[in-house]
């Protein structure tokens, strides 16, 4: 059996064929070649067109079936990894009423705000093992607010994995661990919170019916079938958002275990059996992809807003057309410490862990006489390490202490500086394994529909390509180095 992984991003709607025998991709492809348009209408707000995301899926799609000829109509099962925390809105007839909200709209901050201090701290934390914040629940609660007319028409709302999924099936669910996603979801009392829905004037039936992450959600129409180039009847059979997702293609699924991103923004995410929160609301707890009535999976995640966007921005304004390779090169050539440079990587807004103030970016140590190219390049890298070490010591504070941190072996993992100064500097094993999102959706949608006898079944083929392990001369200054960058944070974080 062959089965089909999506994974819906910000960017790029990204597929993969995987072979369920061997776990192995046979085809991935994303589109489109250039990032997906993010519309701003106002400062603040982030909104992108649901059917943007449809039209892009079936090119992904077709250009990932070419190679494999008459293969594709192996594809057994179907998988969906999605970008968190969107909201979309249908009505009866599921035709989109207005743009999605997206992951990085701002706008519903405040209404975040005000539940959370007129529900109560204690209520929020203990229920719902977050402050209501910015998440879907908030947004919708702004479009109740705000556009009143659109608000009457709504059917259901949905994450962008239920509305992929609902395009596939004609079938409109979402997931236990989307409705926690959302924030709509109550820990103590394992259902909806009726409270938060009574707080915000939201109609429960609005919610679409959850299923089981690891199940069969709805099969694919004859009519999209024909479209796509697929057989009819093909079950989707997991769905799940971006990060636990991207755990879960690293068979990061039991307590203890952690996976880790450093892409545009940071995330580390830890998987616990302890229902437990942060009291500051640094970190966010969600219910994982393998959370079931009998077996108590819940998934913690901090996110740094501002990680590789550091790298990113050195490479477009000091690179001369440079590649990132190169850029790794020569930061190599520079000394561990960077010479005394130091950066501070929070430019791309403000950071959750650091109870949401905006620190900003700024560089500190800078001498003409000595600092070069490179340096930058170094100091970017240690200063995002520092960063990850800033968070683990959050989460260290929720029971989740790693020995090992696993990643994919894409974006600032590719960088042994990176993954050198990280390890030695978190006292932690890194490492890297042959997987992304869409392959890990895929293996997702063969343990949903059976395929794979176990959970562990399906990492067959997942194999780690490069590990870095703590280095004790570079332990020793690293250790002081990340006081004195420490220092120059609290400067800010205390202003």
């Amino acid at each position: 059996m062959l089965l089909l992984g999506i994974d819906l991003g910000s960017s790029s709607v990204k597929v993969s064929v995987v072979d369920g025998e061997t776990g192995r991709a046979l085809s991935t492809t994303s589109w489109p070649p250039t990032e997906m348009e993010i519309s701003a209408p106002v400062p603040g707000w982030a909104e992108q067109n649901p059917e943007d995301w449809w039209k892009n899926f079936t090119l992904a799609l077709a250009a990932c079936l070419k190679p494999l000829g008459n293969k594709g109509k192996d594809i057994g099962a179907i998988g969906i990894s999605y970008q968190m925390h969107g909201l979309v809105a249908v009505d009866k007839d599921k035709k989109v009423l207005r743009p999605s909200i997206i992951w990085c709209d701002s706008r519903a901050v405040e209404i975040g705000d005000r539940a959370f201090d007129r529900l109560g701290r204690d209520f929020c934390l203990h229920h719902l093992l977050n402050s209501p914040g910015n998440f879907t629940a908030s947004k919708l609660a702004w479009v109740r607010e705000n556009e009143p007319d659109v608000y009457k028409k709504i059917y259901k709302v949905m994450l962008p994995g239920d509305y992929l999924a609902m395009k596939l099936t004609d079938v409109i669910k979402t997931s236990y661990t989307g409705l926690s996603e959302g924030i709509f979801w109550d820990f103590m009392r394992s259902g909806i919170s009726v409270e938060l829905l009574k707080y915000y004037g939201i109609a429960p039936e609005l919610l679409a019916d959850p299923a089981e992450s690891f199940s069969v959600q709805g099969e694919l129409t004859k009519q999209v079938a024909a479209e796509l180039g697929l057989t009819a009847g093909i079950p989707v059979s997991y769905r799940a958002g971006d990060q636990p997702n991207n755990a879960l293609s690293l068979n990061v699924l039991q307590p203890g275990e952690v996976a880790t991103t450093a892409g545009t923004s940071g995330v580390i995410y830890g998987v616990t059996d302890k229902t437990q929160f942060d009291p500051l609301s640094r970190i966010n707890t969600f219910l994982h992809v393998n959370h079931t009535k009998k077996q108590n999976r819940l998934g913690v995640l901090l996110c740094i807003n501002g990680t590789g966007i550091l790298n990113s921005w050195l490479k477009k304004n000091t690179g001369a057309g440079l590649t990132y390779p190169a850029m790794n090169d020569l930061a190599a050539t520079i000394e561990p410490g960077s010479d005394g440079l130091f950066i501070l990587p929070f430019g791309n807004g403000a950071e959750r862990m650091f109870k949401n103030k905006d620190v900003g970016a700024s560089v500190h140590g800078l001498n003409f006489n000595i600092h070069r190219q490179g340096h930058f390049y170094r100091a970017a890298q240690e200063a995002i390490a520092y960063s990850f070490r800033f968070g683990l010591e959050i989460m260290k504070e929720t029971g989740i202490n790693p020995t090992v941190i696993r990643a994919g072996e894409s974006n600032m993992f590719l960088s042994k500086v990176f993954r050198d100064v990280l390890s030695s500097l978190t006292s932690t094993v890194i490492k890297l394994y042959n997987t992304d999102g869409s392959v890990g959706a895929a293996r997702g949608a063969g343990i949903g529909c059976g395929w794979f006898k176990t959970e562990q079944d399906a990492f067959a083929g997942l194999e780690v390509t490069g590990s870095s392990e703590p280095d004790s001369r570079l332990s020793g200054i690293y250790d002081a180095k990340y006081m004195e960058w420490l220092d120059l944070l609290q400067n800010y974080l205390y202003e």
